[in-house]
């Protein structure tokens, strides 16, 4: 596959539908952009808390950039249960999945769109999900692009410190901080504002249970193969992006993830100038990286 740039393509503008699908951990709103075509992988989304698929990747996809790449592949953007705009209220008593559960969603999404493979593109939460996707369905994976992931465990005295503050209130704020670092949430005011403003469009009690359920977490635990030696450890197998903005509060847990990954599958992008989210900061960037990426897979 050779992308171009050429002034004189037009507008790509590819047939979207939307679906539920049922699984046994909850119902999933899917929209999918394309058709897919024939054994060629699709790019699955996951979004992080506080955001939906359109919230979290439409200033990526709206650029020309990828615009051009989705001539080439067809796109589903997996919302999280109860995350999608004007989701109904969760009913109270219901259990919400787990993040090993949201993982396990992905194959009832897979096959009810006929998608034999993809390339994962996810941020934070959702890039935990597909990372644990990536370790329990490695047939199903050619490459993964995977923003601001923390594969450890959620600190202990933080979950207390939330447990004991009360959830509903700090949510708001809580996801701000992890979305963003203080450099931006000082500086960058519209932004806040309108980030602010997709949280509070989320339904408020399924947000709060996405995020009960994110800082619940449990370690991955993958592990780095020693060299010339021992190949079963738990990794992942496919070729993996790590992306994190040098003004994220992620960059820590993204580099230790880094640290713990097959060298030879994994290239870490951390880019320059950069705030909290590189796809809606730098999506020109993000556009190229994720090119090259998929070209370096052989399309």
């Amino acid at each position: 596959m050779e992308l171009e740039n050429s002034e004189q393509s037009p507008v790509y503008e590819p047939d979207v539908s939307e679906e539920i699908v049922e699984t046994p951990f909850g119902t999933v709103h899917c929209t999918m952009k394309g058709t897919v075509k024939g054994n060629r992988p699709v790019i699955l989304t996951y979004h992080d808390i506080g955001l939906n698929h359109k919230t979290c990747f439409s200033s990526l996809f709206n650029h020309e950039d990828m615009q051009e790449i989705m001539q080439y592949f067809s796109v589903c953007h997996i919302n999280a249960p109860g995350q999608e705009e004007d989701a109904s209220t969760i009913p109270t008593g219901s259990i919400y999945p787990s993040m090993d559960q949201l993982a396990e969603t992905i194959p009832f999404v897979l096959k009810q769109f006929n998608i034999k493979s993809i390339f994962g593109l996810a941020v934070g939460a959702g890039a935990y999900v597909l990372a644990q996707f990536g370790l329990n369905h490695p047939d199903h994976v050619e490459g993964l692009v995977l923003i601001n992931i923390d594969a450890q465990a959620e600190d202990w005295v933080h979950w207390a410190a939330h447990k004991i503050s009360g959830w509903t209130h700090h949510v708001p704020d809580m996801i701000i901080s992890h979305l963003f670092g203080n450099e931006q949430i000082h500086n960058n005011h519209d932004l806040m504002t309108t980030f602010r403003h997709h949280i509070n469009d989320i339904n408020q009690r399924n947000l709060e249970l996405f995020v009960k359920s994110y800082h619940s977490r449990r370690n991955l635990n993958v592990e780095r193969p020693p060299p010339g030696g021992n190949l079963n450890v738990k990794t992942l197998n496919c070729p993996t992006l790590l992306v994190v903005g040098d003004g994220s509060p992620a960059v820590d847990a993204v580099v230790d993830f880094n640290s713990r990954m097959n060298p030879t599958k994994t290239t870490l992008l951390k880019m320059a100038d950069c705030g909290g989210l590189p796809q809606v900061d730098q999506p020109a960037k993000l556009a190229e990286a994720f090119k090259y990426f998929i070209q370096g897979l052989g399309y």
